[in-house]
């Protein structure tokens, strides 16, 4: 199976949304030499683009985008693994949180869907996540980007706390920090000191990728 037809593969096994499908792609593709990076990005990341344009213009939904994201990552399962650690340390470095008191993920894992996709490393810190575990992964990663997220109104207040932490930890000028959720607004965005407010994660990466 040649180069361009590996990469076709997987990019349209992610636009299928066939895990299997694509697993089996990053195992061909690894099997016939191909760098692992390439495979990626331009291979699943080319699928993934498609996804989130369809996304965006409302041509698939939700579910369908989390099926491929799921595709895209039991791609990245093989393909990562076989990166040389060098190319690891030298890649930017993304943490993304739900706010203390709040559970609802599905924005925030389309965010970090998309960002992977986009070539970041990605810390997925989960949700419910306090102010101050936000910043020590911060800290600890020496990350580029921090993606904050809520559904909750009252929880708003935990991203105001968290720049706030962010601000005084010495760290902020290395930092992008965006917000995103429907209760969040540009103008909130500014009174915390974020440097964006998300409308979805498509606008999150194209925001980013002109920052870092």
């Amino acid at each position: 199976m040649d180069e361009s037809s590996i990469l076709k593969e997987l990019a349209d096994a992610v636009v299928a949304c066939d895990p299997p499908r694509a697993k089996k792609a990053a195992e061909t593709a690894l099997a016939e030499g191909m760098d692992p990076v390439k495979a990626i990005n331009e291979g699943l990341v080319v699928g993934m683009g498609v996804i989130g344009d369809n996304y965006a213009e409302r041509k698939m939904y939700l579910p369908q985008v989390l099926v491929a994201a799921h595709s895209m990552y039991e791609g990245l399962d093989v393909l990562i693994p076989a990166i040389p650690k060098d190319e690891n340390v030298t890649a930017k470095k993304a943490i993304t949180a739900v706010v203390q008191g709040d559970v609802h993920d599905i924005g925030k894992n389309i965010v970090k869907t998309m960002l992977t996709a986009a070539g970041f490393l990605v810390n997925d810190a989960g949700k419910d996540v306090p102010p101050a575990t936000i910043t020590q992964t911060m800290l600890a990663d020496r990350a580029e980007v921090v993606c904050l997220s809520t559904l909750m109104t009252p929880t708003m207040d935990n991203m105001a706390k968290t720049l706030k932490l962010i601000g005084e930890s010495g760290y902020r000028d290395k930092v992008v920090v965006t917000i995103g959720g429907p209760p969040t607004t540009d103008a909130f965005a500014e009174e915390i000191g974020a440097d964006h407010r998300d409308e979805n994660a498509q606008q999150a990466v194209k925001f980013i990728n002109s920052k870092v």
